[in-house]
């Protein structure tokens, strides 16, 4: 039992802020000098967040193709490969941001099959405030219904809540929401973080390292809305080289984050989010649309070059076919004469019907 790994699955709708938190998680288990790998996941290869996770030398797996519920062998494999090569003390996962039913597909499992290698943490889910607010008000959180109804189940069955982006709130509005936040999921610790200022990530990190149980609740959840509610987003997947005249990156990214954002607000598109990485050898720069309002948000440090590498992730409500119009649209708007560009990968797709490999119907002691 000593040589168990610690394994911490960290779910949440898309844009909650879970390639950010485990990011810093990571960060600080390093200066520990603790071993660290990490699992992201997707319907598709090419994410922005496993490039993103790789830029800081970290050992990450990619589990693309299907959720890891749905590919739970996929995931095993995963974790075999980062224990393996990172020789993991702890081990991250990022499921999905449009996947529920966890505690019964993957949480269940994970203790009964892995139980004697994997210490499994309580399953946290990360919540941004915009739409949580929105949520426990009752409304779609600028959502489509059933997308909306996958959200509020994430929710129900996690361990611990956790309310990212407090640094964009008030202490009254922040104190406000919490209690709210308990008072309608009464069976979840909340907590809340801000990544940006760093508070509240060791409390977390203690609460979720020291507790002895992990998955204690099931859901029932109808499979026909949950299907639905991930099929009105279109996915996209792309990865693209750009070669000019020497370019400053960081001020062609916010141009293409722009042309996206108008795309978007044209159609009065709801976004689950568009995320896009240009990197420039070991210097990168991030976008992000995402959440009510399609915020923006925007991390420089591409540098200057002849060359780019563009990673684009987006999850818009429309076909994936249109969506791939938009996108090609915005880029052609950047691109404009000014660069020759080389697709190296380019996804448009609609996720399947999840058909989990494993479903428990109780409660396994971890």
């Amino acid at each position: 039992m000593k040589n168990r790994t610690r394994i911490l699955l960290t779910g949440g709708f898309l844009g909650a802020g879970k390639t950010t938190l485990i990011w810093h998680v990571a960060q600080r288990l390093m200066q520990q000098g603790k071993r660290v790998g990490l699992i992201t996941n997707d319907q598709a290869p090419g994410l922005v967040d496993s490039q993103l996770l790789r830029q800081s030398h970290l050992s990450v797996a990619e589990v693309a193709g299907s959720c890891f519920c749905c590919n739970f062998d996929g995931f095993i494999d995963a974790i075999k490969n980062v224990r393996k090569e990172a020789q993991a003390d702890f081990i991250l996962a990022e499921p999905v941001g449009s996947c529920a039913d966890l505690s019964a597909t993957i949480m269940q499992p994970l203790k009964k099959y892995w139980g004697t290698e994997l210490l499994v943490s309580p399953l946290t889910v990360l919540a941004d405030p915009s739409r949580l607010s929105a949520i426990l008000r009752g409304e779609l959180a600028e959502l489509h219904e059933d997308a909306a109804y996958i959200y509020r189940k994430q929710l129900e069955e996690a361990d611990v809540i956790v309310i990212t982006k407090t640094d964009t709130l008030s202490p009254d509005v922040l104190t406000q929401l919490k209690q709210d936040t308990e008072q309608t999921f009464p069976k979840s610790k909340v907590m809340c973080v801000s990544a940006v200022q760093g508070d509240g990530i060791d409390e977390w990190f203690t609460e979720v390292t020291t507790r002895t149980e992990a998955g204690t609740r099931l859901i029932d959840i109808d499979y026909d809305r949950y299907a639905h509610g991930e099929a009105v987003l279109g996915w996209l997947n792309g990865t693209v080289n750009l070669h000019g005249d020497p370019t400053a990156w960081d001020d062609v990214l916010k141009v293409l984050m722009a042309e996206l954002k108008v795309c978007i607000e044209e159609e009065n598109l709801r976004v689950g989010h568009v995320k896009v990485i240009a990197e420039n050898g070991q210097l990168y720069a991030v976008g992000n649309i995402t959440g009510a309002n399609n915020t923006f948000t925007f991390r420089a440090g591409a540098g200057e070059s002849t060359d780019v590498k563009l990673i684009i992730n987006a999850r818009v409500e429309c076909s994936p076919e249109h969506l791939d119009e938009l996108v090609r649209q915005a880029l052609l708007n950047v691109i404009q004469g000014r660069f020759t560009e080389e697709v190296l990968a380019w996804r448009f797709l609609q996720p399947g019907r999840p058909n989990p490999t494993h479903r428990f119907s109780e409660v396994v002691t971890n």
